[in-house]
């Protein structure tokens, strides 16, 4: 109770414009390390907002995305600690608001250019997709009936957790966090997939 007071007391004097940039940077920094974190033992990914997540070619890859969440995490993370040090560095309000979302940008700019590269190399040629009938896979986007349209799954295929496009003949949706078996590779990018019981 008392440490809470004591941030109270820390928190309550500061002026309108810093509180807004903590906030930020506390909230985001947290949204952006669970994320990060379930990421690396193979749970909840990301996924993109709109149609860019849904792009697959057979050679190329996953296309270019730029607004994901993880994407989003990212930007205010940056956003909140460079717009924290430009007023601590007594910079106007004006040139931190610019500083910080450049700074955020940046960052979302870094991301999509990593996962596209990452997702280049997963989809070319090296990833066996076989190698995936089978598994037991977890649904992070929600998988349409009929193979109406496509949905990602995580699995751990040749040795690495990796996010799939799958699609199911099941009548029935599978919701995110579903448990789900490969049964098919369709064109060597897709996989089919069947809800557990």
């Amino acid at each position: 109770m008392s440490s809470l007071l004591n941030i109270m007391d820390w928190f309550g004097p500061l002026p309108i414009f810093e509180k807004v940039y903590w906030s930020v940077a506390i909230l985001f920094s947290l949204f952006f390390l669970v994320q990060n974190a379930l990421s690396l033992i193979g749970g909840d990914h990301d996924h993109a907002t709109g149609d860019v997540d849904d792009m697959l070619d057979a050679d190329d890859g996953i296309g270019f995305q730029f607004f994901t969440i993880r994407n989003m995490f990212g930007f205010f993370t940056i956003f909140g600690w460079t717009g924290l040090a430009c007023i601590h560095s007594e910079l106007s309000p004006a040139l931190t608001v610019i500083i910080s979302s450049a700074a955020g940008l940046a960052m979302m700019l870094l991301m999509a250019a990593i996962f596209y590269y990452t997702g280049k190399l997963a989809y070319n040629g090296t990833l066996r997709m076989e190698n995936a009938l089978r598994s037991t896979a977890t649904v992070y986007l929600s998988v349409p009936p009929s193979r109406s349209g496509m949905g990602k799954i995580n699995l751990q295929v040749q040795g690495a957790f990796r996010e799939l496009d799958a699609m199911t003949d099941d009548t029935e949706p599978i919701p995110t966090g579903a448990l789900v078996t490969v049964t098919k590779v369709v064109n060597n990018q897709i996989l089919i997939v069947t809800k557990q019981n």
